[in-house]
């Protein structure tokens, strides 16, 4: 049977199921991926953002695990003894040196454990209070970036979805906010707050933690909240017109739902790397509070209260402030390093 050519019959031939070699000559696809593998490729091909994360990893791992296994403790005065009277010959060691004592027994054939980084004008172990102030420094800077977190995402989705009046107050703060002196702001409300949470907490649980950091971690939830809620905020109002959210809409869903389950989860790429950018801000926030006597209670240590306590020698043992401000710069550098990496591999707008 002769084909018609200008014929509106379907030429069935054309329709035969291709075999596995026709697709995969025809067909060359790339393994499935998401968003996120793409995003840690591109950070992994980043080998400044990848080393300053290892940076991160190994500093955070030795803070949290050399305590647990190092011979001497942050507040223990190696000079004192009970009954004995004081040995001064253990105050202001440099590093790898030894006490009277110790020599003595290291003469009798007894291993001793050194002080790497010597001991302060008190006796104490310096290296173990530079790795316990390492992880005060850290720890106050995670929680108050997520402190800040919660607070600037709850408010600025607040403000971009809703919009008109609600939007208007909130920017008026944010910008009344904004107009204060940060650094005047943060040192009169930690001295006010030192004082004042002071025989609030004592006898409960935050005692324990102290007054000093619980008033950081209020001065971060006033202050440090707006830059966070402002990007949040331009955020929802760009995605709060897509077809998805007026369908979610349409169906009569709330604005908590919403907000919830479609328009944070569409910005949450932006959260992530604004806090890990955050991160350092808190760390150099509260060490130069703890410089200034405003920081963590004695005698727990922070990097900024030995750089603080370390000036009193300085023209003599000039290493005890150069090693915390070494670590304090590692850190603030690699957390850096590390969110500009993040930006660089997650922002959709960079990888366009």
């Amino acid at each position: 049977m002769n084909k018609r050519p200008f014929s509106f019959h379907v030429d069935v031939d054309a329709f035969m199921p291709a075999s596995e070699e026709d697709k995969a000559y025809m067909v060359q696809m790339r393994p499935s991926s998401t968003f996120f593998k793409d995003g840690v490729k591109r950070l992994l091909k980043n080998k400044v953002a990848t080393i300053s994360f290892i940076i991160i990893v190994l500093i955070t791992l030795s803070a949290i695990f050399i305590p647990m296994f190092y011979p001497y403790s942050y507040d223990s005065m190696l000079g004192v003894r009970p009954g004995k009277a004081v040995d001064s010959s253990y105050n202001n060691l440099r590093p790898f040196e030894y006490g009277k004592t110790e020599q003595q027994r290291i003469e009798a054939g007894e291993d001793i454990f050194p002080h790497i980084f010597g001991t302060d004008a008190q006796g104490r172990d310096y290296f173990i209070r530079v790795v316990y102030g390492t992880r005060i420094s850290m720890a106050v800077g995670f929680f108050a970036s997520l402190i800040v977190l919660v607070i600037g995402m709850t408010v600025g989705s607040i403000a971009g979805y809703c919009g008109g009046k609600v939007d208007l107050v909130i920017m008026r703060i944010v910008d009344m906010i904004y107009s204060l002196p940060d650094m005047l702001m943060v040192i009169l409300l930690s001295s006010v707050l030192k004082v004042t949470l002071g025989p609030v907490i004592d006898g409960t649980v935050l005692a324990k933690i102290g007054s000093n950091i619980i008033s950081l971690f209020v001065v971060f939830g006033i202050l440090y909240w707006v830059s966070m809620s402002r990007l949040i905020r331009g955020q929802i109002l760009s995605l709060r017109e897509q077809e998805y959210v007026l369908a979610a809409q349409a169906t009569g869903a709330k604005a908590g739902w919403i907000i919830r389950k479609h328009l944070i989860p569409n910005c949450i790429s932006v959260v992530i790397i604004s806090t890990a950018l955050q991160i350092p801000n808190a760390i150099f926030t509260e060490s130069y509070l703890s410089f200034l006597g405003l920081g963590v209670n004695a005698p727990m240590p922070s990097l900024g209260s030995l750089a603080s306590e370390a000036l009193n020698g300085l023209a003599s043992y000039p290493f005890r402030l150069v090693i915390p401000a070494i670590v304090i710069s590692l850190i603030v550098l690699s957390l850096n390093l590390f969110g500009d990496g993040l930006r660089d591999a997650f922002d959709p707008k960079l990888n366009v």
